[in-house]
């Protein structure tokens, strides 16, 4: 009897820490999907008003960053017109 309740309980400790373990990794990809974007506007943030890094860096690194300007390409197209969600709401419509 007690080395069933002592598999059971192994079991029940496998199964948690496995959970965590599936947690851990899907917040770990996020972080890295995260820090990529992060990157990305690091390195292009002339578009949007941030200082940009010195230009021979940037066109260094911008082989690498096929995927991350794609991301933020369909980023750029999917987004509102936030002024205009603001004017509306406001009742200021044209």
């Amino acid at each position: 009897m007690d080395s069933k309740l002592m598999r059971f309980c192994r079991r029940i400790a496998a199964d948690v820490g496995a959970a965590h373990r599936q947690r851990a990794a899907a917040l770990t990809c996020v972080e890295e999907r995260e820090l990529e974007n992060i990157f990305a506007l690091l390195l292009l943030g002339s578009f949007v008003g941030l200082p940009a890094p010195p230009t021979f860096l940037a066109v260094e690194l911008l082989p690498f960053m096929q995927k991350e300007i794609k991301i933020l390409s369909r980023r750029a197209e999917d987004a509102p017109d936030m002024l205009a969600v603001l004017m509306g709401s406001m009742g200021a419509d044209a």
